[in-house]
């Protein structure tokens, strides 16, 4: 193989099956490449840290995940009290529909070669990045995207498919208002771009905006109905607390799903919303469809394990949790596994979450280094499990960029963890004022609330959280319980 033209900067080889070369094995490094080595190299600084607390193969493993971009992620929004917030995908049809995005990539570099001017291809291939960096949790794949989504523009100016992918590229990385100004700015050319109207409710809702998020989901129905749409329309609908619209909306779009991609979707969705009602039977129903149409489906494989584990059914849930890590080592089931080890209170386990915890810092290195911005996720994983101070720094500064119900109860956790529970309060109060229903918001808010000396409202916090989803978090629940004896005790 030769060198690569300037034409073709932007990809990078891939094998038939979506695996990459090694970075720096090559000779013919690109840009992007160069981008990847440095993110490599952060994680392995990060990795060194992991082997003075003694990680041993699990650190390995995330090293061989990291590097290989072998990682698949697809948690599409937040879920609990331990998050990582992404962006629903913004992906053209044809792509989301194939059901092998490694397969479409490949396709599309191919096309390149060929026709290297073919501005729309270097947008979809951006945008195509985008959507294997969420699904694959290889955040090294957004600086790729940046170049191709750059590369369209400079073929053809303004051009619509990539400002779309550009304003996916921005949520993916977290930077919301990057996200809207994208997104407004395809509507203004074309107002029915469905892609463009689902990406500024994304924006909106994670930049805290519900009632603007409100009447976007409201002016995309009216638009251009259809999944993508009834989705992000049953969110906004939960984040009110009305579930009965959000779940008849899920049900519909549901019914309306063909492809393997939009059932699974849908399907998990319907199961999140069931387990944050505390509806273990039915979220397992639906989970068990979503893997029926991809059995590889991280929120279903992650949501089955959790919904396994609060059911009774802990040996399941254990195992399906750590076969989801083995696979995928993301904050968010890092911290779950990490959870359910201390749980279990064996010998060992406790060493064994410490290992999970600690490679969350491993995780962030790499997002980090690639452009996201990941202060959500240092809040909540380091608030109970690692440096408290690191929590409130990252809470205070994701509170700077975006009020959301999500940054509100991190905020008032890190508050609370660093003994500042006056100031948590107005926080922990904001998090639940919009009637989201979240066991894990009405949890944190009862520890606040009884820290304060409003022993009564915490009663009534904690009561509301373990009666809405009495398994919420393998700690966090038991902590519920045993703060709402003592405060029963205690009258």
């Amino acid at each position: 193989m030769g060198p690569r033209s300037n034409d073709t900067e932007g990809f990078e080889e891939s094998a038939e099956d979506g695996s990459e070369q090694s970075a720096g094995t090559s000779e013919e490094v690109t840009d992007v490449d160069d981008e990847r080595v440095a993110a490599v190299r952060r994680v392995g600084e990060a990795g060194k840290r992991l082997r003075a607390v003694q990680l041993g193969g699990t650190a390995v493993l995330l090293a061989i995940a990291l590097t290989g971009g072998s990682i698949a992620f697809g948690a599409l929004r937040d879920h609990g009290g331990t998050s990582v917030a992404a962006a629903p995908s913004a992906m053209s049809p044809a792509l989301l529909n194939s059901g092998n995005i490694d397969a479409s990539i490949t396709a599309l570099q191919a096309q390149l070669r060929a026709q290297p001017k073919d501005y729309g291809s270097w947008a979809t291939l951006g945008l195509a990045y985008v959507e294997q960096a969420r699904t694959k949790g290889d955040p090294s794949r957004y600086p790729q995207a940046d170049k191709a989504l750059k590369r369209s523009l400079d073929i053809k100016a303004g051009n619509e498919q990539a400002v779309t992918g550009q304003a996916a590229l921005a949520a993916a990385r977290h930077d919301f208002k990057d996200a809207l100004k994208y997104a407004d700015q395809v509507l203004k050319e074309n107002p029915y771009s469905q892609d463009a109207l689902s990406s500024r409710i994304d924006a909106l809702v994670e930049l805290g905006r519900y009632a603007d998020a409100s009447k976007a989901a409201d002016t995309a129905d009216t638009r251009r109905p259809g999944i993508p749409v009834f989705t992000r329309y049953a969110y906004v609908h939960e984040l009110r607390g009305d579930v009965k619209t959000a779940r008849r909306v899920l049900e519909q779009a549901l019914s309306a799903s063909s492809t393997p991609g939009d059932i699974s979707y849908v399907a998990a969705q319907l199961g999140l919303l069931a387990w944050n009602q505390g509806d273990y039977k039915t979220a397992l129903t639906y989970y068990g469809r979503a893997l029926a149409a991809d059995d590889n489906y991280l929120p279903a494989l992650e949501g089955r394990a959790r919904a396994q584990y609060a059911s009774g059914d802990k040996a399941a849930g254990l195992k399906g949790m750590e076969q989801v890590v083995a696979r995928y080592p993301l904050p968010q089931p890092l911290v779950e596994l990490g959870e359910m080890y201390e749980d279990r209170g064996k010998d060992g386990d406790k060493d064994k979450a410490r290992d999970q915890y600690a490679l969350v810092d491993a995780w962030t290195a790499l997002a980090r280094a690639n452009g996201v911005n990941a202060d959500l996720d240092t809040a909540l994983a380091a608030a109970d499990h690692g440096d408290r101070a690191s929590a409130l720094r990252a809470a205070r500064a994701e509170w700077a960029r975006r009020h959301t119900v999500h940054t509100a109860d991190a905020l008032a956790w890190a508050l609370h963890v660093n003994g500042k529970d006056a100031e948590a309060l107005p926080y922990a109060k904001q998090a639940t004022a919009t009637g989201y229903r979240n066991a894990t918001f009405l949890y944190h808010r009862g520890v606040i609330e009884r820290a304060t000396g409003h022993a009564e409202d915490a009663r009534a916090s904690l009561r509301s959280a373990l009666k809405l989803n009495p398994g919420f978090s393998p700690l966090g629940a038991s902590e519920a319980r045993k703060a709402l004896k003592d405060l029963e005790a205690a009258k």
